[in-house]
C-alpha cells in the first residue's frame, strides 16, 4: 500500500466513522456493562460518555443500547459493533506488543560453519541469553567459510587470514589442533607414545576444505611425518561427524581445541599429549561492510570474544 492510497482510505474512514474516542467509549460501556465503570476507566464524566454515546446513535441511526433504570444492555446493532471492536481493539493491541518487542529484542543474523555453530556456540547459548538477553540470534550455518562471503548476514565467524574485502575482520582467537579420543578408547587401548603410533592407532578424519581446514595427513606433515599409510576406522565429510565418533570411543580424532574446549572441560573427550600444531590461520568475526552498526551486533562480536564465551 502507498501513502497515497492510505491517505485516501483514511479520509474514507473518516466519513464512515465520526469519532474514534465515541468508539472507544462505546467499547468501554459495552465491555463493562456500566456508563459509570466506563467513565471511571478512561478518566472522564459520565455525562461526556452518555454524550458521546448518544453522539454515536444519532450518526448511526440505531440505538446501540436498551437502557433501564438500573440497567443497560447492547441492542442488536450494538451487539455487531462492539464485536467488530472487540476484534479491531485486540489485533491493535498485538501489533503494539510486536512492535514493542521488536524496538526491544533485535534479531542479529550470524553466519558460521557448521562446527563452529554446532562446537562452539550451541553448547554456549545459554550463556549467551543471560549475557546479552535483549538479542535474538538467527543462526545461518554453512558449509564452508568461502560460502558466508556470498549471504547477508550481520556477522560472519570465519577461519582465515583476516583479509577480506567485504568487511571488517576482529580476531577471534587463534587455533591449535591435537589429537582427541574418548576415555572409553582409551580404556580399550594404549596410549600412544610416538606419531608412528598414532598414526597406526584407529583414526577418525574429516574431509579438509578449501579455506584451511586440517586433516590427518596435513596434520602429520606438519609434524614432520607423512605415515605411508594411517590407519583410518572411520573417514567423513563432515568434522562433527568425526567428533561424534570419537565421542562414541570409535577412535582418534583430530581436535580443534577452540571448538572441543568444553568437551575437554566436561571430560567426554581426553586430549592425547603432547601432539599438538598451531595453525596458520585464526578465527575472525566479520562486520560486512554497509551493515548498520547497530549496538546489538557488536554487543555479540564482543561477546565471541569474551572471557565468557571461551570458558566451557
Amino acid at each position: 500500500m502507498t501513502i497515497q492510497t492510505g491517505a485516501a482510505q483514511q479520509k474514507g474512514y473518516r466519513r464512515i466513522i465520526p469519532s474514534m474516542t465515541a468508539l472507544l467509549q462505546f467499547e468501554a460501556v459495552a465491555r463493562l456493562n456500566s456508563f459509570t465503570h466506563a467513565a471511571i476507566e478512561l478518566g472522564v464524566t459520565q455525562a461526556a460518555v452518555s454524550k458521546q454515546i448518544k453522539a454515536l446513535e444519532e450518526n448511526l441511526g440505531a440505538l446501540l443500547f436498551h437502557r433501564s433504570h438500573r440497567s443497560i444492555h447492547l441492542t442488536e446493532g450494538g451487539e455487531i459493533l462492539f464485536a467488530s471492536i472487540s476484534e479491531s481493539l485486540q489485533r491493535v493491541a498485538s501489533a503494539f506488543d510486536q512492535i514493542t518487542h521488536i524496538s526491544h529484542q533485535q534479531e542479529i543474523v550470524l553466519g558460521s560453519t557448521a562446527p563452529f555453530s554446532q562446537l562452539r556456540i550451541m553448547p554456549r547459548l545459554n550463556a549467551l541469553a543471560d549475557a546479552l538477553p535483549q538479542v535474538q540470534l538467527r543462526l545461518a550455518t554453512q558449509m564452508f567459510t568461502g560460502d558466508l562471503r556470498k549471504r547477508d548476514y550481520d556477522l560472519d565467524v570465519r577461519y582465515g587470514n583476516g583479509q577480506w574485502e567485504d568487511g571488517e575482520a576482529i580476531l577471534l582467537f587463534e587455533e591449535e589442533v591435537f589429537p582427541v579420543c574418548a576415555p572409553a578408547w582409551l580404556a580399550r587401548n594404549s596410549m600412544p607414545g610416538t606419531l608412528e603410533e598414532l598414526a597406526g592407532a584407529g583414526l577418525l578424519d574429516a574431509d579438509s576444505t578449501s579455506e584451511g581446514w586440517v586433516d590427518w595427513p596435513s596434520w602429520f606433515r606438519e609434524q614432520g611425518l607423512a605415515p605411508a599409510a594411517p590407519r583410518y576406522n572411520l573417514r567423513c565429510s563432515l568434522y562433527t561427524d568425526a567428533i561424534n565418533a570419537a565421542l562414541a570411543g570409535y577412535g582418534i580424532a583430530l581436535g580443534w581445541g577452540r571448538l572441543v574446549e568444553h568437551l575437554l572441560s566436561s571430560g567426554a573427550l581426553v586430549r592425547l599429549e603432547p601432539f599438538t600444531v598451531r595453525t596458520r590461520e585464526s578465527y575472525y568475526i566479520v562486520v560486512p561492510h554497509g551493515r548498520p552498526a547497530l549496538a546489538h551486533t557488536r554487543a555479540i562480536a564482543h561477546w565471541l570474544q569474551s572471557a565468557a564465551c571461551t570458558a566451557a
